[in-house]
Protein backbone atom coordinates (compact mmCIF):
# COMPACT_ATOMS: atom_id res chain seq x y z
CA UNK A 1 0.00 0.00 0.00
CA UNK A 2 1.26 3.29 -0.85
CA UNK A 3 3.70 2.53 -3.07
CA UNK A 4 4.38 4.49 -6.24
CA UNK A 5 2.84 1.58 -7.98
CA UNK A 6 -0.17 1.86 -6.25
CA UNK A 7 -3.53 3.04 -8.03
CA UNK A 8 -5.07 4.24 -4.90
CA UNK A 9 -5.71 7.64 -4.36
CA UNK A 10 -3.59 9.27 -1.61
CA UNK A 11 -6.60 10.66 -0.31
CA UNK A 12 -8.11 6.73 0.26
CA UNK A 13 -4.62 5.11 1.46
CA UNK A 14 -4.78 3.66 4.79
CA UNK A 15 -1.79 4.42 6.83
CA UNK A 16 0.40 2.00 7.26
CA UNK A 17 1.35 2.70 10.69
CA UNK A 18 0.32 0.26 12.84
CA UNK A 19 -1.39 1.86 15.80
CA UNK A 20 -3.35 3.77 13.06
CA UNK A 21 -6.76 5.91 13.66
CA UNK A 22 -8.47 4.84 10.78
CA UNK A 23 -10.60 2.16 10.76
CA UNK A 24 -10.13 1.41 7.90
CA UNK A 25 -7.25 -0.89 8.53
CA UNK A 26 -9.66 -3.59 10.25
CA UNK A 27 -9.72 -6.55 8.29
CA UNK A 28 -11.37 -9.01 10.56
CA UNK A 29 -12.69 -8.67 14.36
CA UNK A 30 -11.90 -11.40 16.69
CA UNK A 31 -15.67 -12.33 19.11
CA UNK A 32 -17.01 -15.14 21.52
CA UNK A 33 -20.47 -16.46 19.99
CA UNK A 34 -21.12 -16.11 23.45
CA UNK A 35 -20.66 -12.21 23.65
CA UNK A 36 -22.59 -11.58 20.85
CA UNK A 37 -25.81 -13.98 21.72
CA UNK A 38 -25.55 -12.62 25.42
CA UNK A 39 -25.80 -9.23 24.18
CA UNK A 40 -28.52 -10.01 21.60
CA UNK A 41 -30.45 -11.53 24.77
CA UNK A 42 -29.86 -8.92 27.01
CA UNK A 43 -31.46 -6.73 24.40
CA UNK A 44 -34.73 -8.46 23.91
CA UNK A 45 -35.55 -8.64 27.57
CA UNK A 46 -34.90 -4.51 27.40
CA UNK A 47 -33.04 -5.16 30.53
CA UNK A 48 -29.33 -3.37 28.61
CA UNK A 49 -28.35 -1.97 25.33
CA UNK A 50 -24.92 -3.91 24.71
CA UNK A 51 -23.24 -3.87 21.91
CA UNK A 52 -19.74 -5.50 20.69
CA UNK A 53 -17.14 -2.58 20.93
CA UNK A 54 -14.20 -2.36 19.16
CA UNK A 55 -11.54 0.10 20.60
CA UNK A 56 -9.12 2.60 18.76
CA UNK A 57 -6.31 2.49 18.38
CA UNK A 58 -7.40 0.47 15.26
CA UNK A 59 -4.95 -2.27 13.67
CA UNK A 60 -5.68 -5.24 11.04
CA UNK A 61 -7.12 -7.39 13.45
CA UNK A 62 -9.29 -6.43 16.32
CA UNK A 63 -11.34 -7.83 19.10
CA UNK A 64 -14.91 -6.89 19.74
CA UNK A 65 -16.12 -7.05 23.52
CA UNK A 66 -19.25 -7.02 25.34
CA UNK A 67 -19.90 -3.37 26.32
CA UNK A 68 -22.88 -1.13 27.94
CA UNK A 69 -23.54 0.95 25.34
CA UNK A 70 -25.48 3.14 28.58
CA UNK A 71 -21.87 3.63 30.36
CA UNK A 72 -19.78 6.05 29.72
CA UNK A 73 -16.06 6.10 31.34
CA UNK A 74 -15.08 8.60 34.03
CA UNK A 75 -12.79 10.04 30.46
CA UNK A 76 -15.47 9.61 28.41
CA UNK A 77 -16.26 6.93 26.16
CA UNK A 78 -13.75 7.90 23.65
CA UNK A 79 -11.03 8.05 26.02
CA UNK A 80 -7.87 10.55 26.39
CA UNK A 81 -5.33 7.40 25.85
CA UNK A 82 -6.89 7.19 22.42
CA UNK A 83 -6.60 10.49 21.28
CA UNK A 84 -10.08 11.13 21.65
CA UNK A 85 -10.99 8.51 19.02
CA UNK A 86 -14.45 7.24 19.10
CA UNK A 87 -14.76 3.45 19.38
CA UNK A 88 -16.92 1.58 16.85
CA UNK A 89 -20.05 0.21 18.50
CA UNK A 90 -21.82 -3.16 16.70
CA UNK A 91 -25.54 -3.94 17.67
CA UNK A 92 -24.84 -7.60 17.81
CA UNK A 93 -27.74 -8.06 15.28
CA UNK A 94 -24.99 -7.28 12.74
CA UNK A 95 -23.47 -10.70 13.49
CA UNK A 96 -26.91 -12.61 13.03
CA UNK A 97 -28.28 -13.92 9.96
CA UNK A 98 -32.19 -13.46 10.99
CA UNK A 99 -32.32 -13.80 14.34
CA UNK A 100 -35.03 -15.86 15.84
CA UNK A 101 -37.53 -13.91 18.25
CA UNK A 102 -36.73 -14.08 21.58
CA UNK A 103 -38.87 -16.39 23.59
CA UNK A 104 -40.85 -14.48 25.99
CA UNK A 105 -41.94 -16.21 29.46
CA UNK A 106 -46.27 -15.38 28.51
CA UNK A 107 -45.29 -17.18 25.18
CA UNK A 108 -44.20 -20.40 27.21
CA UNK A 109 -47.04 -20.28 29.39
CA UNK A 110 -49.80 -20.21 26.51
CA UNK A 111 -47.96 -22.96 24.88
CA UNK A 112 -47.65 -24.76 28.36
CA UNK A 113 -51.72 -24.11 28.83
CA UNK A 114 -52.71 -25.08 25.59
CA UNK A 115 -50.40 -28.41 25.53
CA UNK A 116 -52.34 -31.69 27.38
CA UNK A 117 -49.62 -31.14 30.30
CA UNK A 118 -50.90 -29.51 33.82
CA UNK A 119 -50.01 -26.06 34.34
CA UNK A 120 -47.36 -25.71 37.56
CA UNK A 121 -45.09 -22.57 38.16
CA UNK A 122 -42.20 -25.18 37.88
CA UNK A 123 -43.16 -26.89 35.01
CA UNK A 124 -43.31 -23.39 33.15
CA UNK A 125 -40.16 -22.06 34.53
CA UNK A 126 -38.21 -25.51 32.78
CA UNK A 127 -40.07 -24.99 29.59
CA UNK A 128 -39.27 -21.47 29.27
CA UNK A 129 -35.85 -22.35 30.35
CA UNK A 130 -35.45 -25.06 27.46
CA UNK A 131 -36.97 -22.30 25.43
CA UNK A 132 -34.33 -20.24 25.41
CA UNK A 133 -31.54 -22.17 25.38
CA UNK A 134 -32.87 -23.55 22.32
CA UNK A 135 -33.40 -20.10 20.88
CA UNK A 136 -29.36 -19.34 21.72
CA UNK A 137 -28.45 -22.27 20.29
CA UNK A 138 -30.73 -21.30 16.93
CA UNK A 139 -28.90 -18.01 17.07
CA UNK A 140 -25.30 -19.43 17.26
CA UNK A 141 -26.20 -21.44 14.27
CA UNK A 142 -26.87 -17.69 12.33
CA UNK A 143 -23.92 -16.38 13.20
CA UNK A 144 -22.77 -14.75 10.06
CA UNK A 145 -18.98 -14.13 8.58
CA UNK A 146 -18.25 -11.03 8.20
CA UNK A 147 -20.30 -7.27 8.84
CA UNK A 148 -19.54 -3.92 7.93
CA UNK A 149 -18.62 -1.60 10.17
CA UNK A 150 -18.88 2.72 9.42
CA UNK A 151 -15.52 4.49 8.18
CA UNK A 152 -15.09 7.93 7.61
CA UNK A 153 -14.73 6.64 3.64
CA UNK A 154 -18.36 4.57 4.20
CA UNK A 155 -19.06 1.33 4.85
CA UNK A 156 -16.31 -1.59 5.33
CA UNK A 157 -17.13 -5.16 5.03
CA UNK A 158 -14.53 -7.25 7.73
CA UNK A 159 -14.70 -10.85 8.55
CA UNK A 160 -15.56 -11.99 12.35
CA UNK A 161 -13.79 -15.09 13.91
CA UNK A 162 -15.27 -16.64 16.68
CA UNK A 163 -13.42 -17.40 19.58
Amino acid sequence: MGTEDDETPASDRVEADPTSSDPRRIRSLAVTGDDVVDALEANARGRDRLVLRVTPPFSGRMRARLHDAGVVEADGDAGEGNGGLEPIHLPPERFVADAPPYPTVDDTEDELRASSTAYSREEHRRRHQRAVEAWRERVRERLVADVEIETEAGAQSVSISYL
